[in-house]
């Protein structure tokens, strides 16, 4: 797999694997369900309607209400942490049936950075992107560890289809200005202003959440693949 990251990208995005020590079931998930439902190559994406991407899920709240909303759609959902894998897997998987438990067909899970992802799809491989809520390294000098960054944005268009949507949410006023400056520049992507409140069709998250209490407004784009 191509891990050749553009100029200016950092090898590692992300901040750490693993906060505290994993409960047995979590051990199990991650070793028993995890590899059933990773992703390996697109094959079991035939025969759907689109394959998306989601960058960062989380819980994994988001994921499932794409997958409950939208059962003809193949999702990849893309997580390094791993008390989030297990939190979606808990959902997905009865406790006892962690070897064996069939898993949503149309679902897989890539454990790793996400950019390798991107870089090892066949181009055009991917109708829909969504970045929801990312860590937004607030201080200047982890500025080249955002994802959305302009050595990545050649990299995100070119597995996205032509016309292909990317959804973009965040809390954090230093995120959403340089959302706002980074693709705003870029001939790349087209989009409007951002909603203020969150759209229509747009699953909510326990982190949008966790703003909205604290009193932060969230911001949400949509941005169309030139």
């Amino acid at each position: 797999m191509n891990t050749e990251f553009p100029t200016g990208i950092p090898q590692r995005l992300y901040g750490r694997r693993r906060g505290h020590k994993l409960r047995p079931r979590q051990e199990r998930l991650l070793e028993q369900a995890l590899p059933r439902a990773r992703f390996t190559d697109l094959a079991f994406a035939a025969g759907a309607r689109e394959t998306w991407l989601e960058v960062g899920f989380g819980g994994g709240e988001h994921t499932r209400a794409l997958l409950a909303a939208h059962p003809g759609t193949a999702i990849i959902a893309s997580e390094v942490y791993e008390h989030g894998l297990c939190s979606l897997l808990t959902e997905l998987v009865p406790e006892g049936a962690e070897a064996t438990a069939p898993l949503p067909p149309l679902l897989r899970l890539w454990p790793d950075d996400a950019r390798e992802l991107l870089l090892a799809l066949p181009p055009k491989s991917l109708d829909r992107l969504f970045l929801m809520f990312p860590d937004p390294w607030p201080k200047a000098r982890h500025a080249k560890r955002r994802f959305v960054h302009p050595e990545m944005l050649p990299v995100v268009h070119r597995a996205l289809k032509p016309g292909a949507i990317w959804r973009i949410a965040s809390d954090d006023p230093t995120y959403q200005e340089w959302v706002a400056e980074t693709l705003g520049a870029s001939a790349l992507f087209a989009g409007a202003a951002p909603a203020v409140t969150r759209p229509e069709g747009w699953p909510p998250t326990r982190y949008e959440a966790k703003a909205i209490a604290a009193g932060r407004r969230p911001l949400y784009w949509e941005w169309r693949r030139a």
